[in-house]
């Protein structure tokens, strides 16, 4: 009967410890989820102020001397004055967007390779330990993919008056990688480059084509 109780005891204990080892590695795994998730939310907030400021420099960097308007669209007239094409300065374009990108992707790299510093309560998972603590800095393993292209608005300015807005548009592709997870986000930067009001009708082919291409990509493929 001793024999019977004492096997019964250690089956029992046996089941509690295991029990208790489930329940331990479910609320670690829970308990690692939603710390990594805070992580991963203070994180992307960092890298996207980051990001536009880096974007900004790129930009303003490439366009050190001004652009004008007709640096990069050349206006075709018909012998009557009458608009007949937009031709874009392809050569000019793919300078600049391809700078830009290149320029672009290389300040986000060093940026990345900072580090991001996050306060020691995010670490709990608790929102009102959230921002308390010392600060803690976590390394990251960026992959940063830039496209910089051209893009353009068309808009009425008087009678027989286009005015035509040349935009730079700058769509920066980030993957932040943590340990068991991944957060993808992209920051899109637009920045007026030159403008120039039209006047004469211009044709509904240029109104709704992008006379400017595809872009131009820098970084690793995903």
């Amino acid at each position: 009967m001793k024999k019977y109780r004492s096997r019964t005891n250690r089956i029992v204990r046996r089941i509690v410890f295991a029990a208790l080892a489930v329940i331990l590695v479910v609320c670690a795994v829970l308990f690692y989820r939603n710390v990594t998730a805070t992580i991963l939310s203070a994180v992307e907030e960092v890298m996207r102020a980051r990001t536009t400021e880096a974007v900004n420099e790129a930009i303003y960097e490439t366009l050190a001397s001004e652009v004008r308007y007709d640096d990069l669209v050349e206006v075709v007239y018909s012998s009557a004055g009458e608009i007949r094409a937009l031709t874009a300065n392809s050569y000019e374009i793919n300078r600049i967007a391809r700078d830009c990108a290149y320029l672009s992707q290389k300040k986000l790299q060093e940026r990345s390779e900072e580090g991001v510093t996050i306060p020691l309560g995010a670490f709990f998972g608790i929102d009102a330990l959230v921002g308390t603590g010392p600060g803690v800095t976590i390394s990251m393993i960026p992959v940063a993919v830039v496209t910089s292209r051209f893009t353009a608005d068309f808009d009425s300015a008087g009678i027989n008056q286009t005015r035509h807005s040349i935009y730079l548009e700058v769509a920066s592709d980030l993957s932040v990688v943590l340990p068991g997870r991944t957060n993808r986000f992209t920051v899109t930067t637009q920045v007026l480059i030159a403008e120039s009001v039209l006047v004469g009708d211009v044709p509904d082919t240029y109104l709704h084509a992008n006379i400017f291409g595809g872009g131009y990509v820098a970084g690793a493929t995903q």
